[in-house]
C-alpha cells in the first residue's frame, strides 16, 4: 500500500469519483457497539454518506469452506445496514445473508481487542480471503505482527526508558533506576492491569509478583511521564497520512491513567512540532505495512503505543473540531478500491 496522493481531499469533503461500493466492517456483537462514541459507527455512517452500501459482520460467524467443486472461500453472515442519528437506535436491518467475502469491495477489521485465539484465527480466516482477492483493512499479517505494546521498540528514539522482561528482577532493577514508572501487560487494553510504581511503594513486591505471573509471563515497564497531566495524546494515521487533530486524554483527579474508559476527559488539540515529527515518520512506514488505519499514543514528547487493532477516538475530534476523521478514512479506503 502507497500512502495517499497530497492532492486527495483530507478531511471533511467527499472524495469524488468513485461509484457506489461494498464495505464490511469485521466487529463483535453488533448490539455492543455504542453510537455516541464509537469509531466504527462513525466509519459506517460516513460510508453511507459517501454513498456506499455497508455491512456488519460479527466476527464469530467467519468460516471457511471447500465445496465439491474445489472452490474455497472465506464466508461470513453479512447484516445489511442502514444507519440513524439516534444514538440509542443507530441502525436498521435491511438484510441479513451469509456471504462470501469477496462480494466486497473491502472488508474493515474492527473487532476489538483482547488479541486471543479468536482474534488471531480471525486474521488467518482474512489472510485466506486476501489470497481470494478480498482487500483487508488493516492487512491481517501485520495485526499479527505489531504488537500494540511491543511495536514501538522499532522506533526507540522517540520512547521513554522501557523495560520488557518477565524475570522479576530485571523489572525491579528497573525500577529501582527509573525511580517512578508504569508497568503493564502486553496484551491489555483500555488502561487495564496498568499500575504506577515508586521505588519505595510498599506494594511493589506484590504488584510485580502480580502482573508477571511470578516471572512466567513477559510485561513492559516505562518511565512514568510527568507530561500525562497535559493527556495521552491519541494521534491517528489515515492511508499514510497524519489527521491534524488529537485527542488529549486527561486522567481525572488521583488518577495515573487518561484513558477515557478509565474516566479520563478527551480534549481535542492540533499537534505539535513533536507530535508531528513522530507522526509523519511513523505514518508512511506503517502504511507500506498495509496498516491503513493506526492510533499512536503520545505523551509529552514520547511515543508509548501503536495501536492496529481498532484505532478509536474519530468521534470526540469531530464534536470538537469540526474535521470529519471517519469521512477521511472512507476517502482513503475508496482511493484504495480504485488503485488496487
Amino acid at each position: 500500500m502507497s500512502p495517499l496522493p497530497e492532492q486527495l481531499r483530507f478531511g471533511n469533503e467527499a472524495f469524488g469519483g468513485t461509484k457506489p461500493l461494498k464495505f464490511a466492517f469485521i466487529i463483535g456483537p453488533i448490539d455492543s457497539l455504542k453510537a455516541y462514541k464509537d469509531s466504527t459507527v462513525a466509519m459506517m455512517r460516513a460510508g453511507e454518506r459517501h454513498g456506499h452500501d455497508v455491512y456488519g459482520i460479527e466476527c464469530q460467524t467467519l468460516g471457511w469452506r471447500q465445496s465439491e467443486t474445489n472452490r474455497s472461500t472465506v464466508f461470513g453472515q453479512a447484516v445489511r445496514l442502514r444507519t440513524r442519528p439516534d444514538d440509542h437506535d443507530w441502525y436498521r436491518e435491511t438484510g441479513r445473508e451469509w456471504l462470501p467475502l469477496k462480494t466486497f469491495d473491502a472488508v474493515v477489521m474492527r473487532r476489538d481487542p483482547p488479541f486471543d485465539f479468536e482474534y488471531l484465527a480471525a486474521t488467518w480466516l482474512l489472510d485466506r480471503a486476501e489470497s481470494e482477492g478480498v482487500r483487508v483493512v488493516n492487512k491481517p499479517q501485520a495485526l499479527r505482527d505489531h504488537s500494540e505494546k511491543l511495536a514501538i521498540t522499532e522506533f526507540s528514539r522517540f520512547i521513554p526508558a522501557t523495560v520488557v522482561a518477565s524475570d522479576m528482577q530485571r523489572i525491579q532493577s528497573f525500577i529501582d533506576d527509573e525511580r517512578d514508572v508504569i508497568l503493564k501487560p502486553l496484551d491489555g487494553m483500555g488502561g487495564q492491569g496498568i499500575f504506577r510504581v515508586h521505588r519505595n511503594d510498599p506494594n511493589r513486591n506484590s504488584i510485580v509478583e502480580t502482573l508477571s505471573q511470578l516471572g512466567r509471563r513477559t510485561i513492559m515497564g516505562q518511565k512514568y511521564l510527568h507530561e500525562i497531566s497535559q493527556g495521552d495524546k491519541r494521534i491517528l494515521l489515515i492511508g499514510g497520512k497524519v489527521v491534524p487533530f488529537c485527542l488529549a486524554r486527561i486522567p481525572k483527579a488521583g488518577e495515573t491513567r487518561g484513558n477515557l474508559s478509565a474516566g479520563g476527559t478527551g480534549v481535542a488539540q492540533e499537534l505539535s512540532k513533536s507530535d508531528l515529527e513522530i507522526a509523519e515518520t511513523l505514518a508512511p512506514i506503517l502504511m507500506k505495512r498495509g496498516l491503513m488505519l493506526v492510533g499512536i499514543d503520545v505523551i509529552g514528547d514520547h511515543l508509548t503505543e501503536i495501536n492496529v487493532t481498532s484505532p478509536t477516538c474519530m468521534v470526540e475530534i469531530r464534536q470538537q473540531t469540526g474535521f470529519d476523521v471517519a469521512g477521511t478514512f472512507i476517502t482513503a479506503l475508496e482511493h484504495l478500491c480504485e488503485t488496487s
